[in-house]
């Protein structure tokens, strides 16, 4: 298969030296401006706590990483400079709010930001954030359909590799347990929409397609149901994909990892799994998270690291591109042929 230059590099910068990705993910924001406020009895997270907060756990646990996934309101200001000159750089794209109806919920950007600024930033891939029910109202359907094709043509416009994250999620007042029985076939069927040609989808972000109750030990005869079903995750993707941990326990991670890379995944972006508890428990002494992190959190990168060269799947390798990686136009007339924005 062919590739645009942009993407082609993007993606390679992205992952390590064998072609699997492990992003350590400081985008997130509610969770961390929740958790400031609750802990220091304050009604607004302030710029400087958000961002120092960023700065220790990018600095802390991007030299086990691949790449970093930062957001362009606290952390990138704040950690820039932890980004060395082989690591890789993705940007999340997506506002952390959304508009909640009882039909669905509508995603959005953040405001003054897009993917022309996130390529001229630098960056090596634009990561965006979808909440999607295939079961939600036709107008919050299309919508979200919308959102996401518009970011894929501005990511070929621009030629830079589109990750796209999608969230199943509870409607206002949903019955949660009838949401989880049903949980599986969400998932499934999100990616099967969004695996079109259309949205231009590079690699996917997906979330464990099964309860927490569900991931038994994968080495045991009872995992063979669970793991059908990220099998068929796997197949319907249709290009490289990562897992995300969505706050999952570290143990409970490792097993969705196990599960994932037979069914052919290509590495991790995750956050919460990694970090969280080394920030919760200490915060707000910095020195003390510091150093929680120095020793639980590299720890566990490099246990996740493992696993990764251990079973995950170089994204190289993927059936999508069975005839090798090829890059567009690689012939005396690159220079004519290539597109400019």
């Amino acid at each position: 298969m062919k590739i645009s230059a942009g993407k082609w590099l993007g993606l390679r910068r992205l992952a390590d030296k064998s072609g699997l990705f492990k992003i350590v993910a400081v985008d997130q924001r509610p969770p961390i401006q929740n958790f400031i406020k609750s802990t220091l009895e304050i009604n607004e997270a302030t710029w400087e706590h958000v961002a120092e907060v960023k700065r220790v756990l990018a600095e802390s646990l991007a030299s086990e990483s691949s790449a970093v996934l930062m957001d362009p309101l606290f952390a990138w200001p704040a950690a820039h400079s932890v980004i060395r000159r082989d690591h890789g750089l993705m940007f999340t794209l997506e506002h952390a709010e959304f508009d909640e109806t009882s039909r669905g919920r509508y995603s959005k950007v953040i405001p003054d930001w897009n993917v022309a600024k996130i390529k001229r930033a630098g960056a090596d891939g634009v990561k965006l954030l979808a909440w999607y029910r295939p079961d939600a109202g036709n107008e919050v359907i299309d919508h979200q359909k919308e959102f996401v094709k518009q970011i894929g043509d501005e990511c070929v416009r621009y030629d830079i590799p589109f990750l796209l994250e999608l969230l199943v999620y509870p409607f206002p007042d949903e019955n949660l347990e009838v949401l989880k029985q049903n949980k599986s076939e969400l998932v499934l069927e999100s990616v099967s929409e969004f695996a079109k040609p259309e949205y231009y989808v590079d690699l996917f972000k997906l979330e464990n397609p099964v309860n927490d109750s569900d991931l038994v030990n994968p080495d045991t005869s009872d995992a063979e149901t669970t793991q059908k079903i990220f099998d068929e995750l796997g197949r319907i993707s249709g290009r490289p994909w990562v897992m995300l941990s969505a706050g999952a326990s570290a143990e409970n991670f490792r097993k969705v990892l196990q599960y994932a890379y037979r069914a052919g995944a290509s590495g991790f972006l995750a956050g919460r799994a990694i970090w969280w508890e080394s920030f919760v428990q200490n915060f707000p002494d910095i020195s003390q998270m510091q150093k929680a992190l120095a020793n639980d959190g590299i720890k566990y990168m490099r246990e996740i690291n493992t696993l990764s060269d251990q079973h995950a799947n170089p994204w190289i390798s993927h059936p999508i591109y069975s005839s090798g990686v090829q890059m567009q136009h690689s012939t005396e007339e690159f220079a004519q042929l290539y597109n400019d924005f």
